[in-house]
């Protein structure tokens, strides 16, 4: 059984994402997602620093500095940057990971994921289709509403939303 932590949009607000790491950890959290648009490069190395099990990263609209990103991505090697798309196998699970939320409902849709996650329009979202989950963990920023992330549990197929507080 592995607890996944799943995050979003965090635009550079620190001081919100280092208290989701926190509540992350706190929840057994062994492998993180983060859905796109951390923003500047000192974010990913804020995940590198402070998560210590597998961080994967998908971009988002606003992840500027593409080669400054690969080259902190590189200096830690649980710390993937999987550009805009991702596929992950983690124990039974089959998982998806990008930014939008219009490709992620077709992922999902094709029925081939346990989980499919996304962000970009900061609204947490978490519905049953087909026979997995679309997910958008809500945002870490906490512009459209109060800073959120998810939790995922590959031994029962289940995803809650958390909150930041």
């Amino acid at each position: 059984m592995t607890k996944i932590a799943i995050f979003s949009d965090s635009h550079d607000h620190l001081q919100t994402l280092e208290k989701a790491l926190a509540h992350a950890h706190e929840a057994g959290a062994t492998i993180l997602l983060h859905c796109g648009d951390l923003c500047a490069p000192f974010m990913l190395k804020l995940l590198g620093d402070r998560f210590a099990g597998p961080v994967h990263i998908v971009l988002g609209n606003n992840d500027g500095d593409g080669r400054l990103l690969q080259t902190v991505a590189g200096q830690y090697p649980h710390v993937q940057l999987h550009g805009i798309y991702a596929e992950l196998a983690v124990d039974s699970r089959q998982l998806a990971m990008i930014h939008y939320p219009e490709p992620a409902r077709r992922i999902a849709e094709s029925g081939a994921f346990d989980l499919v996650c996304y962000g970009h329009d900061h609204l947490k979202n978490l519905e049953r289709v087909g026979k997995g989950v679309l997910l958008n963990p809500g945002e870490i920023m906490g512009m459209k509403a109060a800073p959120t992330w998810a939790l995922y549990d590959t031994e029962t197929g289940q995803a809650t939303i958390q909150f930041v507080y």
